[in-house]
């Protein structure tokens, strides 16, 4: 499975932005995206990736960091093997590469080390 992460930018503080992350291919066993859970992490400089949000493979039951709760909405279309973050109310404290992953379950977990497949990250950045 590969992931395409897109839709980065350069945003004032209060503002919005909306990633995407597009997969492509399939796993070993022949799984594809629509059946794998997936997450948003990010990484701020000097700090290590931490978990943003993530979604089990039906698109049901997101969760999300107490940091990015009521903010920030993921979502999925599985008939355009994509999945979302919708960011609003940016704060300067949200700047960060954004990571798109996936895991071979169905469902979500907020631990780096459980996704096998990773997107190339997208750089937000929010202006105070």
């Amino acid at each position: 499975v590969q992931l395409q992460a897109s839709g980065g930018g350069l945003v004032q503080a209060g503002g919005s932005l909306r990633l995407s992350c597009t997969a492509s291919g399939r796993t070993a066993s022949g799984r594809t995206f629509s059946s794998l859970a997936a997450a948003w992490f990010r990484q701020a400089p000097g700090k290590e990736r931490e978990f943003a949000a993530s979604i089990n493979w039906s698109g049901g039951n997101p969760d999300y960091a107490d940091s990015v709760k009521g903010r920030f909405t993921i979502s999925r279309d599985n008939t355009e093997n994509t999945i979302y973050l919708q960011m609003s109310s940016l704060k300067p404290e949200d700047t960060a590469v954004y990571y798109c992953a996936a895991r071979r379950d169905y469902y979500l977990n907020s631990a780096a080390a459980e996704y096998n497949y990773w997107g190339q990250g997208t750089q937000v950045t929010v202006s105070s």
